[in-house]
């Protein structure tokens, strides 16, 4: 049985790794990563990818109702007929050029592992070429990235069903007015494996006791910001939105089961604390928000040997884009870290991306994790945003809210880390910032784009990217991130 949180959430002593690796580097060029030696330790590989290539569909497809439709030319309609495969929790379809968009409709659906129960058909968000990394960049160059949809999280499973229709597609006698489906479409069906048994998991502290990540090293009470469950929040703190009482418990057991820190991790943390004030300065950027907690990819459990192993870093951090992952809402916060292996295995072996897109994640608790590798404090060089992943950084809310609002949580959870990670960039969250586009589709390369310090993504691309429903909350999010930075 898989472990639900062997390290409870993957926060479990995690955030006792919630150290940044250095000050941010000094103009360091984009276009050429920098290489350092990786400072993560590699976990123990797990999880898994299964690729699967879709045929035509001959004769009648079905419709979204099930019910048959007029026959498709092979090269409107492909799939993949029901079928049993090893275990999975997350799907995706890619496809050979990532220069390519998928014109159509792509639908799955799924049987829950060792049971005859299928699921009905969903919908994979197609235009998600956006997530990417800019053009011309050494990522991008690489000759391993591929088109891709974007993933869904689907839960244990172990039989899939899938089917891909051109835009557009009708009877053969239509042929001529059909948009042509990528060449080499497949299935990527992810398993992220178990959660990660860290050292000192589920070896809860006393009551009151500074949990890992949650004390300073030299003295052993609270770090700024962050408040152990026993203890009041700091003055200034954004309180929980009244409602969420699910997640809200979820996210208190996961505090709860936080082991103490051990000696190595006092010195790195100590270490990183040193690291951080040489970030801020003497005086030079005051509006630096507390800093919040954050579980670090080993807390997680990502699989350090998938990734490049050098880092890429950009000069700066001027803005920060909010996106959804739209991946679905059907996930618990127990299963959060789950879901974000899930998503950098499929950002990494099957769209060929150099690490995970994102450089942070948030779930519907309100946790915050680390995201692609190379320091939290740095301004490390993401592929979340075309055309601005340039001195900007991207957070990812793990759902989709295009028709569900974001829980409370999560937007709190926004505020604190831009806040901070804003603030050591000396940016006002509820400023404006000129950004010089690489080419995004809604602006031409070399345009000059002035927009929110705190950014939607379809603000910087023609995308529906965070979703309807977190997009409006983005204006709360930069209000509650500026009083935590005490503007």
């Amino acid at each position: 049985m898989r472990a639900l949180l062997a390290s409870s959430i993957g926060v479990t002593c995690a955030t006792a790794l919630t150290l940044p690796l250095a000050a941010p580097a000094p103009a360091a060029t984009v276009s050429a990563p920098v290489a350092h030696a990786a400072a993560a330790v590699p976990v123990e590989p797990a999880g898994s990818t299964q690729s699967l290539p879709l045929r035509p569909l001959g004769g009648a497809v079905p419709r979204a109702t099930g019910r048959p439709s007029e026959s498709m030319t092979p090269a409107a309609a492909q799939g993949l007929l029901r079928r049993d495969s090893r275990r999975f929790s997350l799907v995706g379809v890619v496809w050979d050029d990532a220069d390519t968009e998928l014109h159509g409709t792509v639908q799955v659906r799924t049987r829950a592992t060792d049971t005859t129960r299928w699921s009905g058909w969903q919908s994979l968000e197609t235009h998600n070429t956006d997530h990417a990394a800019d053009a011309g960049s050494p990522e991008r160059l690489s000759g391993r990235v591929r088109g891709s949809t974007a993933p869904l999280w689907v839960g244990d499973s172990d039989g899939v069903e899938v089917r891909v229709r051109s835009e557009n597609a009708g009877p053969r006698s239509g042929a001529a007015d059909t948009a042509p489906l990528p060449a080499g479409l497949r299935v990527e069906l992810v398993d992220p494996g178990d959660d990660p048994e860290l050292p000192g998991a589920g070896a809860a502290p006393a009551t009151g006791t500074p949990s890992a990540g949650v004390a300073t090293p030299a003295t052993g009470t609270p770090s700024a910001g962050v408040a152990t469950p026993a203890t009041a929040p700091k003055p200034g703190a954004l309180p929980e939105a009244a409602g969420l009482s699910t997640a809200a418990a979820e996210s208190s057991a996961v505090n709860a089961d936080l082991a103490p820190l051990g000696a190595a991790e006092i010195t790195a943390l100590s270490k990183a604390e040193s690291e951080e004030q040489a970030v801020v300065g003497a005086g030079a950027k005051p509006f630096v928000g507390p800093r919040p907690r954050i579980v670090t990819r080993k807390g997680w459990g990502a699989d350090e040997s998938l990734r490049e192993r050098a880092f890429a870093y950009t000069s700066t951090v001027k803005a920060a884009f909010i996106h959804h992952s739209a991946t679905g809402n059907n996930y618990t916060c127990s299963q959060a870290p789950s879901v974000l292996r899930s998503i950098y295995r499929y950002h990494v072996k099957s769209s060929g991306w150099r690490d995970i897109g994102y450089n942070f994640a948030v779930d519907k608790c309100g946790n915050i994790y680390e995201g692609r590798a190379g320091g939290v404090t740095k301004a490390v060089l993401g592929a979340h945003t075309l055309g601005f992943n340039t001195n900007s950084m991207g957070i990812a809310v793990l759902g989709t809210y295009s028709s569900k609002n974001p829980p409370a949580a999560a937007v709190t959870a926004i505020a604190k880390l831009t806040a901070w990670k804003l603030g050591l960039f000396g940016r006002n969250p509820k400023g404006k910032v000129t950004l010089v586009s690489g080419g995004s589709g809604k602006y031409k390369k070399g345009a000059k784009a002035k927009l929110n310090v705190i950014s939607g993504h379809r603000d910087g691309f023609a995308t529906e990217c965070p979703g309807s429903r977190l997009y409006k909350k983005l204006g709360t999010a930069r209000t509650s991130s500026a009083k935590l930075q005490g503007r």
